[in-house]
């Protein structure tokens, strides 16, 4: 398979009530376009809390469905998450907190500062 192939959120859902498919797809395609595979779903929205969790200081979940093994296969070989992804991944724990981002450039060492002699 020639190209670059991404990891990326297709949009479905009513106008602001989005739902997101993960969807494995080549990079130049368009963004609601056949995927090559959909490997799970992802709701921004949380779900609506009872009174009673409420007052158990419970947090609102955004629901996340996702597939671990075909998720695990597709970074194995190479498919590029974007940094949204990257995000849900990490937080799923299939990527670890060291995963490069776009955003982070290479890292690169201090320099050791010399301080010149002083002759007296």
């Amino acid at each position: 398979m020639k190209g670059i192939v991404r990891i990326r959120l297709a949009r479905f859902g009513r106008r602001h009530q989005p739902v997101y498919n993960i969807v494995v797809t080549k990079a130049k395609k368009a963004r609601d376009a056949k995927p090559i595979e959909v490997i799970g779903t992802y709701n921004p929205v949380p779900l609506p809390l009872t009174p009673e969790q409420k007052l158990k200081g419970e947090r609102p979940i955004k629901d996340i469905k996702l597939d671990f093994d075909k998720s695990k296969y597709w970074i194995s070989v190479g498919a590029q998450p974007t940094d949204t992804v990257t995000r849900l991944f990490k937080k799923a724990g299939i990527l670890n907190a060291e995963w490069p981002s776009s955003a982070v450039g290479p890292v690169i060492p201090e320099r050791e500062v010399v301080e010149p002699k002083k002759e007296l």
